[in-house]
């Protein structure tokens, strides 16, 4: 008995979030079966016949893909060696499948994989995430794709308005930053967007150039990891923002402030890259120190020029707070709700609050 996709999919994200809470590792086991149900009757009977032989009572089975697809979640997989654990569940299900269908279905048959959480794509120059183990957050349906399309269209209409509307502002900020320090004008930085792709984030240079990013990394790393009902980091509970940075100028303390410093942003939202809604793009070494739930704030929505974070606690909320509001927006997401959180930016910005 195979469960629909949609339910199976449903089971699928549930099963992700039970292991970022529980930490034991899953399985989805994907069957490709090309053309084969099409092409031969009965064939789907032998398939189901090398599953039951193959997995355990409390794994699910179910169409990842309608009539093209059939997964199994392999549940709560104990502490041990993965590439062992997987290669002993490939011989079991091989063997089962000499027993039970012919060496054309067999060849026909594509068995692929997949482990959550997958540590690779944490690390500094990993993989990206595994797309197959998120594929429910991909938009479904005419009226879903109609609403992100929309929202691309409002980012580069966005974007291209206020980097015409800026160009003067933008010009002068590049000439003070040139003249009041060495270095170029604009700060490069790799980030991660959705599901974990890397790519390079611009900002106006509000620092010294060639200054010690060891600081900053230290920082973030003893923020994230600390008790979040204690002080950090000297009595505040700034994310991100170290108060009194020596590493920054002047004019750099005044973009900083009014968040002028993020405009160049406005390029990476029309390369596709960012989005103007969204989560903030985290930095690979933070990632790092990140817990497994942490990580559904870069992998479940495109990153952001500004985002609820921003509009609600800013720098005064501490790490998981903010990672709360980022899954709050990702579960909440409208393209009303964008527009509210981008009437609201200006208003932040102004105030400045948690700013520095």
């Amino acid at each position: 008995m195979l469960l629909p996709e949609t339910i199976f999919r449903k089971l699928l994200s549930v099963e992700r979030r039970r292991s970022e809470r529980s930490g034991r590792r899953f399985i989805l086991m994907l069957m490709h079966t090309q053309n084969l149900l099409d092409a031969e009757d009965g064939i789907l009977g032998g398939i189901t016949q090398v599953l039951s032989v193959t997995i355990r009572e409390t794994d699910l089975q179910g169409w990842y893909k309608q009539g093209w697809v059939i997964g199994t979640i392999c549940t709560e997989i104990a502490a041990g060696d993965m590439p062992s654990i997987l290669q002993t569940l490939y011989s079991k299900v091989t063997a089962a499948m000499r027993d039970n269908l012919t060496g054309e279905q067999m060849n026909a048959i594509h068995l692929s994989f997949h482990v959550f959480p997958d540590e690779r794509h944490i690390e500094e120059g990993g993989a990206p995430v595994d797309t197959q183990l998120y594929s429910d957050l991909k938009p479904e349906g005419h009226a879903s794709r109609l609403c992100w399309e929309l929202k691309r269209a409002i980012d580069i209409v966005g974007s291209a308005s206020a980097l015409l509307a800026l160009s003067p502002l933008l010009l002068v900020i590049a000439a003070l930053i040139k003249l009041t320090s060495e270095g170029p004008i604009l700060f490069r930085q790799r980030r991660m967007g959705k599901y974990g792709a890397r790519f390079t984030l611009l900002k106006f240079r509000s620092m010294h150039f060639k200054n010690d990013m060891k600081i900053h990394q230290d920082f973030v790393r003893q923020l994230i990891l600390a008790n979040q009902d204690q002080k950090q980091a000297g009595g505040n509970n700034d994310v991100y923002k170290i108060q009194n940075d020596p590493r920054v100028t002047p004019i750099g303390r005044f973009m900083r402030r009014t968040s002028l410093d993020e405009l160049p942003q406005f390029f990476n939202v029309l390369r596709g890259e960012m989005s103007l809604v969204g989560p903030r793009p985290p930095i690979p070494y933070e990632v790092e120190a990140y817990g497994t739930w942490h990580t559904r704030r870069y992998l479940e929505s495109k990153p952001g020029i500004t985002g609820l974070w921003q509009v609600e606690g800013r720098s005064r909320t501490n790490f998981d707070e903010m990672v709360r509001l980022d899954l709050k927006y990702t579960k909440k997401w409208s393209l009303w709700l964008d527009i509210k959180i981008l009437l609201r930016t200006p208003g932040a910005v102004f105030r400045g609050d948690g700013a520095y």
